[in-house]
């Protein structure tokens, strides 16, 4: 697909600006082949994908770190997959395409409307993190479908690892955590009837090299994957791993179901064993966790019994 004038505009900028250093508005505008006037524009434009673009009297332009945008022949996944430089959701983008295509993924640089679990907002700044969608669909019901936020916490973590990720943990049901904060989610959006065919969407969103001024109002802690590696990660060299490790993991999954994947889950679970405090919908109460059943439901040790909980409205909060 042709790429829009205007977007491949802003593009040239961004990659004039992606090595964090100061560059001069009259150096910029001639490259451009615009005025001054009409470069500022398109800065304010750039602005508007979330990017911190500093302007300072005397120096000119820069963003305050480094930028490494996503580029198809750097990834080379073996499955179909797309990259767009801005789109509401790649979530949403995928339950809208043709099954018949899947597995699929797309990944987006920027997203308007990313969103999480119980439709909470994904905050999603331009290159500044990783927006990453799979379409994947099974010819029947998996018997542990339920388990399958589980299981794809479990591929997400040992990919990070091997970029050389350290302290990552998994938080009931769906999200990676590092540190005692969160590093990324995950969002599975499933279609289909019981007994037939079923469809599924997993969406996964992982902090890299995210700013304090870009995760401005984001309330609950998180962590950004640069503080976790030794070097800064490569978001091409993340997005290469997901999707080989996401390929193989769902392959595996269908063929053996969450039991392939149980114990992985458990030397990752920071709940099993730990305080854990439990909203369920006006209801809150704490508990001991106790890791989870064949189906992937938590089990928590509270008012004298062990409970088994199913996602839902659930949350879950870590003492």
């Amino acid at each position: 697909m042709a790429q829009p004038l205007i977007e491949a505009e802003r593009l040239k900028l961004v990659d004039a600006l992606a090595d964090g250093e100061w560059h001069s508005g009259e150096d910029l505008a001639a490259a451009e082949g615009i005025s001054r006037a009409a470069l500022a524009k398109r800065i304010e434009k750039l602005r508007d994908w979330g990017l911190d673009v500093e302007a300072r009297q005397g120096l000119g332009y820069r963003l305050p770190q480094p930028l490494e945008r996503l580029r198809p022949e750097r990834i080379g996944a073996k499955l179909a997959f797309e990259v767009l430089t801005a789109t509401d959701s790649t979530n949403t983008r995928l339950l809208e395409s043709d099954p018949a295509r899947d597995p699929q993924a797309l990944l987006a640089e920027y997203q308007t409307a990313g969103r999480g679990r119980r439709g909470r907002e994904w905050r999603s700044p331009f290159a500044a993190n990783l927006y990453l969608s799979l379409a994947w669909s099974f010819p029947s019901w998996p018997a542990t479908l339920s388990a399958l936020p589980l299981a794809v916490g479990v591929i997400c973590a040992q990919a990070l690892q091997a970029q050389g990720a350290a302290d990552i943990g998994l938080k009931w049901p769906n999200d990676l955590y590092a540190r005692g904060r969160k590093l990324g989610g995950i969002l599975i959006e499933h279609r289909g009837e019981a007994g037939g065919n079923c469809r599924v969407v997993i969406g996964i969103g992982i902090n890299v090299s995210m700013s304090l001024q870009q995760a401005e109002g984001i309330a609950q802690p998180w962590i950004p994957l640069a503080e976790l590696t030794a070097a800064p990660p490569s978001r091409n060299g993340l997005a290469a791993a997901l999707l080989q490790r996401l390929a193989e993991g769902i392959a595996r999954f269908e063929a053996q179901g969450f039991g392939a994947f149980a114990a992985e889950w458990a030397a990752l679970d920071l709940a099993n064993g730990r305080p854990v405090r439990v909203l369920q919908g006006e209801r809150e109460y704490e508990g001991i966790g106790r890791g989870v059943d064949a189906q992937g439901a938590l089990i928590v040790e509270a008012l004298g019994q062990y409970q088994t909980l199913h996602s839902g409205e659930i949350s879950l909060r870590l003492a």
